[in-house]
């Protein structure tokens, strides 16, 4: 099989938006990064599992080129001294364990400098998914599948049978292969769209080959790590900690917060006057969007800040119909926008994988995340869990607002 990832760019652009800030603020901070299989019938064999080995290892053998440098340089809240620090990295290979030990028959782990590990984890999943796919089906037949259904669903955009507004594709991580996310990139930049805007991708590497936009923040490593990974921290106050370290380097760029790190409601009582002033908007990524929109709104305004201002930014497993829904909803009462993943970038014959790739671990310590629905956490402690849940609790039920 080819190499699936061709250049370091191949990732999304909050991995580089938190790469700046890990270097500047944390470049001494140390994570470990679980993969999980979610799909209870998928098995990956062993040929799969040596596939995805000799995958990983190309991909560690990658350096930065300097018309690559030269891109991340254009993006204008990227620094040089975080360019020349990248000029110097690579991926290194000694950071992955990967083996068979797990339901699912693959089991990845990284350990080693958030610098280091926060980088692995789209390009891992995507090879994962393109390695799983192509050894697991006729490939040409799911890839015509994705075609039909890909043209299929842009005539829905260009026909105005669902308009959305301003929307973005986020799909890298559970692409079907680099060709499929490429293709969907290329096919919805170029299409006559009626009631709705292609903004960009979130795919760096595609985003500079295609000439759109590239599109990310932050993630929910971001406050999990800051918030929780040093051990003198109350972690019912990881926003704060998460959101007064961006300000600091990012002042007012680059400011979408993503709100469910350690549920919505214990953000809000962080995401006061100061930071909703500073943040260009928010991101909803569990929960219903609709009640969740609701409460930014309500929260803006007793703020005295007019929501027409803002952005809510809605990335939780969307196709179409959902985002048109949303947007014919929140239309004139917010800027609204849309980050939409496996629906564009996998959507065959044969069910996706939901495969993640999260942080279990920040200096030596537990972290996890607590998000507006179960199922999403990922913690190998389940007192840690406890204890954290807890201290949100104890916050929300005794501080004085």
């Amino acid at each position: 099989m080819k190499n699936i990832i061709e250049s370091l760019l191949e990732t999304d652009l909050y991995k580089f938006s938190m790469g700046q800030a890990i270097y500047h603020n944390f470049p001494d901070y140390t994570t470990t990064w679980s993969f999980k299989c979610r799909n209870t019938d998928v098995k990956f064999t062993p040929e799969m599992v040596e596939e995805i080995k000799r995958q990983i290892y190309a991909y560690c053998d990658l350096n930065f080129d300097e018309d690559e440098l030269a891109y991340l340089a254009g993006i204008k809240w990227i620094k040089k001294s975080y360019v020349d620090f990248l000029r110097l990295w690579h991926p290194r290979y000694e950071d992955f364990t990967i083996g068979t030990d797990a339901p699912c028959g693959l089991s990845i782990e990284t350990n080693g400098t958030w610098l280091n590990t926060s980088m692995y984890e789209i390009p891992t999943l995507a090879i994962v998914n393109e390695v799983y796919f192509r050894m697991a089906y006729d490939y040409d037949e799911l890839f015509t599948s994705f075609e039909e259904k890909l043209d299929e669903k842009i005539s829905m955009l260009t026909s105005g049978t669902y308009k959305i507004g301003a929307f973005s594709e986020f799909g890298l991580r559970r692409r079907l292969s680099a060709e499929a996310q490429e293709l969907a990139v290329m096919k919805l930049k170029n299409a006559k769209l009626d009631g709705s805007i292609f903004v960009g991708t979130s795919n760096v590497y595609l985003a500079k080959l295609l000439n759109v936009t590239p599109v990310g923040t932050m993630a929910h490593e971001w406050i999990m790590c800051v918030g929780q990974g040093n051990h003198k921290h109350n972690p019912a106050y990881s926003n704060w900690y998460a959101l007064d370290y961006w300000v600091k380097e990012y002042g007012i760029l680059n400011g979408t917060a993503l709100t469910d790190a350690i549920t919505t409601d214990c953000f809000l009582r962080d995401f006061q006057l100061t930071y909703s002033t500073l943040f260009s908007g928010v991101r909803h990524d569990s929960g219903d969007p609709f009640e969740w929109g609701e409460k930014m709104i309500k929260h803006y305004e007793s703020l005295g800040i007019d929501p027409k201002t803002k952005t809510l930014l809605f990335s939780d497993s969307l196709d179409f119909k959902r985002a048109n829904d949303i947007f014919a909803h929140f239309n004139g009462k917010a800027k609204v926008a849309f980050g939409i993943g496996t629906y564009i970038a996998n959507d065959t014959k044969v069910p996706p994988l939901n495969i993640v790739m999260k942080t279990t671990a920040c200096n030596g310590q537990d972290v996890a995340k607590i998000s507006d629905v179960e199922g999403k956490g990922m913690c190998k402690n389940p007192a840690y869990v406890d204890y954290l849940q807890r201290c949100i609790n104890w916050r929300m039920e005794n501080e004085a607002i």
